[in-house]
Formats: C-alpha cells, sequence, structure tokens
C-alpha cells in the first residue's frame, strides 16, 4: 500500500486509523535497522536575476543616454559642442532622478552660510570636517547642503535571465 493510500485510509476509515494510532504509539521491542541520513544539500540562495543598481543604470542610459556621453571620447570635440550635449543629458537625468527618488537637501541652508548643529551631527546626516571638538552644539559654515531620498521607486525589471546584466541592448538596423 502506498503512502498516499495510508493517509487516505487514516482519513476516511475509523478503524484503520485506530489501529495506526496503536501502532506508533507501541513503543518498538526490536529495533529496526537504522538508514544512514544523507545529510541536505546546501542550495546556493538564489541570486536576484538583476541588481537594483543595474536597473538604475538603465534607467540613466535610457532617459538621459548618460553612459553613451561618459564613454565617448570627447578630446576632439569643442566646448560649445560638449556644453550643448550636456545640457540634454543633464535635464533627463535629473528629471529620472526626480521622478524615482524626488531627492532633497539634508540642509535647507544656502551653501556657505553658517549653521549651528546640535546632537544630530552624529546620525550619518551631517560629516563635520574642520576643527571638531567635543561640544555636542557646534556651529560652522555649509559647505554642501547634502541629499536625501524622499522616496525610492526605481522599476522592477521583468526581463529575460540572460538579459539581466544587459544596461543597453546593441541596437542592429536591417537593410
Amino acid at each position: 500500500m502506498g503512502r498516499i493510500s495510508i493517509a487516505w485510509q487514516v482519513l476516511v476509515n475509523g478503524v484503520f486509523a485506530a489501529r495506526v494510532t496503536k501502532l506508533l504509539e507501541t513503543p518498538k521491542t526490536i529495533a529496526a535497522p537504522v538508514q544512514p541520513v544523507a545529510p541536505p544539500k546546501l542550495v546556493a540562495p538564489m541570486r536576484p536575476l538583476r541588481s537594483d543598481a543595474v536597473t538604475l543604470l538603465a534607467a540613466f542610459q535610457r532617459e538621459g543616454r548618460l553612459i553613451d556621453f561618459l564613454k565617448e571620447p570627447i578630446e576632439t570635440y569643442s566646448d560649445a559642442q560638449v556644453g550643448a550635449a550636456v545640457r540634454d543629458i543633464h535635464r533627463d537625468c535629473s528629471g529620472m532622478l526626480e521622478r524615482q527618488f524626488a531627492l532633497r537637501p539634508v540642509l535647507d541652508q544656502a551653501e556657505g552660510s553658517n549653521v549651528t548643529i546640535g546632537a544630530n551631527a552624529k546620525n550619518g546626516r551631517i560629516k563635520l570636517t574642520g576643527k571638531i571638538g567635543d561640544n555636542p552644539q557646534t556651529s560652522g559654515t555649509l559647505v554642501h547642503h547634502g541629499w536625501l531620498v524622499t522616496k525610492s521607486e526605481v522599476p522592477i525589471w521583468t526581463g529575460d535571465p540572460d538579459a539581466a546584466t544587459i544596461v543597453t541592448p546593441a541596437e542592429v538596423e536591417v537593410r
């Protein structure tokens, strides 16, 4: 009798279920031979098909052609040509950052202004440089206002596993 048949009989036949219960509760007088149990195979955790970093890189490329620009040797171009290209890249990549991350300043004050820092200087929001003392309340000049993310909406990638590391596919025009 197979395991499924036995399980079914235990479920539907009360007499049979009682016999099985009695057998399970009766101490064994004869030791059954011990079957060696193979240790469980260690399975490496499944890596995500694509990291969020690659998805973000793909978004910069798709929206602003940032990788194309950064990988292009620009020595032979004039400053005006580079500047014209940067204007579009800046606009498009900035828009993508705003849509996906809504970046805002950590300190909403003008760079170069005097700021007073309390105990929150030690929580990772503020980096102190210069002559740092033990005083919990200090002041200084704001060199950079910092950036914080107010949302994170990196798209979920649903592509083919073979394309997990492709930022932008090669494009071939067929004639």
